[in-house]
This record gives structure tokens, sequence and C-alpha cells, in this order.
């Protein structure tokens, strides 16, 4: 594999954390990576959705865990730790796919296959 393919993999995972900064840019810039590259890298259409998998499956998580709130508090806890589980599995993975590994994403839920 090229290594600037592999940089664009990279990429892919490291652009979920511009969830941080804009609050939703981690699920759109790595759909329209994966929509407008995916044909032209090798293994972008099956990380790409892995990370749009990930990423829905975290916004689902994120909804379901606003009415848990009222339950004992279960709720604060899951959307204290979402952030850290993007944000850990995001860098491990960006430095996966630049190294040419295979990444993985825990609780994820496959939308698309």
């Amino acid at each position: 594999m090229l290594q600037e393919d592999r940089s664009i993999l990279s990429l892919l995972h490291f652009s979920q954390l511009l969830d941080f900064i804009t609050g939703f840019g981690g699920l759109l810039v790595p759909l329209f990576i994966w929509l407008f590259k995916k044909d032209e890298i090798y293994k972008l259409d099956k990380e790409g959705k892995q990370v749009i998998n990930f990423q829905l499956s975290m916004l689902l998580l994120g909804i379901i865990a606003i009415p848990l709130i009222l339950a004992l508090g279960l709720g604060l806890l899951i959307l204290f730790v979402i952030p850290f589980i993007i944000g850990i599995y995001s860098i491990i993975n960006g430095f996966k796919a630049k190294r040419g590994e295979d990444t993985y994403y825990p609780l994820t839920y496959e939308f698309l296959k």
C-alpha cells in the first residue's frame, strides 16, 4: 500500500476528533472521505464503513443515554464515557492505519455492511 493511501486512511480515523471541535464534523468528514475515495484507495471502503458505523453507534448510544439520566444517573456516566471512547479509539486506529495495520472499534453496530 502506498504511503499516501495510508495517510488518507489515517486522516479518516483522526478526522473523528473533529467532534471535539465542531460537535458534528467527526461524522461528516469521514463520510465525505469514504464517499469520494472508497473506490480509489485500498481498504478505504472497509475502514470508512467501520468509522461511520462507530460514529453512528456512539450517536445512538448518546441518544439512548439521555432518558437513562433519570434512571439513577446512569445516562450521565454513559455521556461522560462516550467522548473518551471516541478520542482513544480514533487516535489508536489513526496510528494503526498509518502503519498499515488492521483497525477495530468496540461497541459498534453494523449499519453499513
